[in-house]
């Protein structure tokens, strides 16, 4: 098998042992004769599978009871309209921060179905930085407060959770979701695609507190009701099951590499490697972020010259260093260092970095 490192954004890096675990499995699991990919999602295999990922993801994130935990399609971006729809609750606003790509998303979809009153945005600063909370201009009327957690694109991620008093706060946090402890019951709902770091495109999670589902928009579909999903056990129509399956293994990973706090660790590791080098560097490599909010999982970083880009993704890609040219959007390079990247890859990343702009002088 050809070993590489896989630097993508999403669809990303899964866990080794995940995927060798998958492929055992994938003909005959646990003696039944069939592949999860064949199963009835009403019988008693899947319901089994489905339960014990359900089951581990509480106990990762230590998830109060009154909160709901919806298996979904349409990844997060369904969420953009399925938020407003489930949280207004007879409201005609709702605050929003714009902290980039992703928020800016959100914001346009919510237009659809609210007055969206942007409270902050570091727009001003090209993204590279988060408004500080002392500067927010939220409604109190708000239905919710809603923020990305960490923006993929620009590399921008939340190091503490905002405090919108008793306005429920929403956050899409397909990036960083379980790269470290959360305090859930700070949160009305959380949301994220798996794709980034725990699991096949396909498939969303929402941990949403039961209090704020039942009241959905007039004319609202029934696929995007939270509370039907949650009286169905996420099982209204036919689940991306196989994906749910994986993600599931994931969550068993996880537990056995001793949870989140020992994966904040390592990610937090990770990180700083890979931006003490970038900072080291003489200047033939930048980061963009201001320090206080650079993220863990996405590092966006340029060359000294512009000219070199593609001769750096030539060698990295000789090197096997994949998936590291920039989002289309910013240009430049863009390494995702997601729960499933290993240190040994972001040892070889730099050891690249290190040796090419060497070559260059």
């Amino acid at each position: 098998m050809t070993k590489v490192y896989n630097f993508s954004a999403g669809p990303a890096v899964l866990p080794e042992d995940v995927l060798k675990q998958a492929q055992q499995e994938l003909l005959d699991w646990h003696g039944s004769g069939m592949s999860v990919m064949e199963m009835s999602h009403r019988g008693k295999e899947f319901i089994g599978i489905a339960e014990k990922a359900e089951a581990d993801l509480r106990e990762l994130l230590a998830i109060p009871a009154n909160y709901k935990v919806l298996f979904l399609q349409g990844g997060a971006t369904a969420q953009f309209a399925m938020v407003p729809m489930n949280l207004l609750r007879g409201k005609k606003k709702a605050d929003y921060i714009h902290t980039g790509e992703w928020s800016k998303k959100a914001i346009k979809e919510a237009q659809k179905f609210c007055t969206v009153n942007i409270a902050a945005s570091s727009e001003s600063t090209k993204f590279t930085t988060i408004p500080p909370r002392g500067e927010w201009k939220l409604d109190p009327d708000a239905a919710y407060v809603h923020y990305c957690g960490n923006e993929t694109i620009g590399g921008v991620e939340f190091f503490s959770i905002p405090d919108t008093g008793n306005v429920p706060l929403v956050s899409d946090m397909s990036s960083t979701f379980l790269s470290r402890p959360l305090d859930v019951a700070k949160f009305g709902l959380i949301y994220a695609g798996a794709q980034k770091n725990f699991g096949p495109s396909g498939l969303a999670v929402a941990i949403v507190r039961e209090d704020l589902i039942g009241q959905v928009l007039p004319g609202t579909p029934s696929m995007f009701d939270y509370k039907i999903h949650a009286d169905n056990g996420s099982m209204y129509n036919t689940p991306p099951t196989y994906a749910w399956y994986i993600a599931g293994l994931v969550f068993e990973w996880l537990k056995k590499k001793g949870g989140l706090k020992a994966m904040a660790e390592i990610n937090q590791r990770k990180a700083k490697k890979l931006y003490d080098y970038i900072d080291g560097s003489g200047g033939f490599y930048k980061n963009p972020v201001a320090v206080s909010c650079r993220s863990w999982m996405n590092v966006p970083f340029t060359l000294r010259e512009e000219t070199l880009d593609e001769e750096f993704l030539k060698g990295a890609k000789g090197a096997k260093l994949l998936q590291l040219k920039g989002h289309r959007s910013v240009g430049g390079m863009r390494a995702s260092i997601y729960n499933a990247m290993s240190e040994a890859g972001v040892d070889a990343l730099i050891s690249y970095m290190k040796d090419f702009a060497k070559s260059k002088g």
